[in-house]
């Protein structure tokens, strides 16, 4: 017993063509040009005496109460970058983790740090005014 299978076509439809679009519609984004720059070294290396004597100069309490709070800034710093987590400091800018790596001597990590052109220039200013 032969079975035929009949062939049902539809027809087709003509395509339609988009209606034109008026030029001032048509918002085209402007590519953002990035600008690789080398890092310059400006000097030596900011130790944490420097950093203690720098925060003290700046914000007018005595090297022994401050002494304390950076260096316990420091480590919670520290713990937050070495769990994976992302700070979002504001005058410092965003530190964003971009690699992870455990060797049998160190823990290395790669970050990026995210600084707006208004920060960068802003480094005159004090800290807050000490309690009195």
């Amino acid at each position: 017993m032969a079975t035929t299978k009949k062939s049902t076509t539809t027809p087709r439809k003509p395509a339609k063509t988009p209606a034109p679009v008026p030029e001032t519609a048509v918002k085209i984004a402007e590519p953002e040009v990035v600008v690789t720059e080398t890092p310059k070294v400006t000097g030596p290396e900011l130790k944490k005496k420097e950093l203690i004597e720098t925060v003290v100069a700046r914000s007018g309490v005595k090297k022994r109460d401050a002494k304390p709070v950076v260096e316990a800034m420091l480590a919670v710093l520290g713990e937050t970058i070495a769990d994976g987590r992302e700070l979002n400091l504001a005058p410092m800018g965003k530190l964003k983790i971009t690699r992870m790596k455990k060797t049998t001597k160190a823990h290395i990590i790669t970050t990026r740090l995210r600084r707006t052109e208004a920060q960068t220039s802003d480094a005159s200013d004090p800290l807050a005014q000490a309690a009195e």
